[in-house]
């Protein structure tokens, strides 16, 4: 079988992790990159494609190519439902970066787009695809763990607010809890068995700002990064309900008066638990006693460039054979409930029913 012919549509900081996976994927070539910035366009190719590969300023010039199969779309949120459907109208299989868009709304339009075309779409839910997550899901279903009935996961920046579309929410849709924050609870909720969301109870904070003022601290900047320029929140917390009786309580911050940075997801059954995050470790019951066991395995924590290629491997292999990806457009959709609920009981001051 020929490679399959791929585009990468927005060259910003989170594409070289798609574009590095396909340079890598032998079953993948880059066929074409496009970037409203035609000279960022050229140096990731330069980097990553080869003499044959196109560079598109429009991403509609890019979809009116038939030689392209399939697309990964890095843009910003605001662009994810437009680009996305307009891909599937265009015969492309599509790849696109989480969160899957910015409402409900959108979502919805993007699966009737998937359904009418008949094309992969594969949500960019990147925690899924680490080997660590892999091996732990699979113990879940095997039951290991029994009933896991509750989760909590944090995902803390004391300073770390990008900046640029990040900050600005008529692009973003949101701040921490939309950027980082939909990791940690699709994580969980794929680790739980995706059991159906029922209830969100929420709050959101904007006490900081971007806190450009703190001086001795180095943090990633949105090539756009404008401080002044700040309309989302700067940290949030959540209790969401599902409706097999379980429990996930998450809080996640830009910023935040925390003396370090932190990322913690545990999750708790009835015969045993487990953490992912800082350190995997499961805790069980042997003879009586409460036992504590480290995996031995080559990845000790999460690995951000091997979960990219696991993810670009799979939507690859999804293309070729036609089976469901691992992180679906339904899943999708579930996610933005779960993330407009939080948005939303934050707003009323109440819980919200999903």
């Amino acid at each position: 079988m020929k490679p399959v012919r791929t585009a990468v549509i927005g060259v910003g900081s989170i594409s070289s992790m798609h574009l590095g996976s396909y340079k890598n994927n032998t079953n993948a070539e880059l066929y074409a990159v496009c970037d409203l910035n035609e000279e960022r366009a050229t140096e990731a190719v330069k980097k990553y494609g080869t003499d044959t590969t196109k560079i598109f300023t429009d991403y509609r010039e890019l979809l009116a190519d038939p030689a392209i199969e399939a697309v990964s779309i890095c843009t910003w949120n605001n662009t994810h439902a437009e680009i996305s459907i307009a891909a599937l109208k265009a015969g492309k299989h599509v790849l696109v970066e989480k969160p899957l868009c910015r409402t409900v709304e959108e979502a919805l339009a993007i699966e009737a787009a998937v359904r009418s075309s008949g094309k992969q779409l594969q949500v960019g839910f990147v925690r899924r695809y680490d080997s660590n997550a892999q091996m732990l899901r699979a113990m879940a279903e095997r039951g290991d763990f029994g009933d896991i009935y509750y989760a909590k996961a944090s995902t803390i920046r004391r300073l770390g607010n990008p900046g640029g579309w990040f900050s600005d929410i008529e692009r973003s849709g949101g701040g921490p809890l939309i950027d980082i924050g939909v990791h940690i609870i699709d994580l969980c909720w794929y680790m739980m068995g995706r059991p159906k969301p029922v209830s969100v109870s929420a709050n959101t904070y904007k006490k900081l700002g971007n806190r450009s003022n703190v001086k001795n601290l180095s943090f990633y900047k949105a090539a756009d990064y404008d401080a002044n320029n700040n309309t989302v929140e700067d940290m949030a917390n959540a209790l969401i309900r599902f409706e097999n009786g379980a429990s996930l309580l998450i809080d996640v911050s830009f910023t935040l008066h925390a003396k370090a940075d932190e990322t913690a997801v545990r999750l708790f059954g009835n015969k045993g638990g487990f953490e992912i995050d800082p350190e995997m470790v499961i805790v069980t019951e042997q003879n009586d006693t409460i036992v504590n066991v480290y995996p031995q395995t080559d990845h000790k924590g999460f690995e951000f460039e091997s979960a990219f290629q696991n993810e670009i491997n799979h939507f690859i292999d999804c293309i070729r054979s036609g089976n469901k990806p691992l992180s679906p457009v339904e899943d999708g959709i579930e996610m933005m409930k779960i993330l407009c609920g939080i948005y939303e009981s934050a707003e009323k001051g109440a819980e919200v029913r999903l």
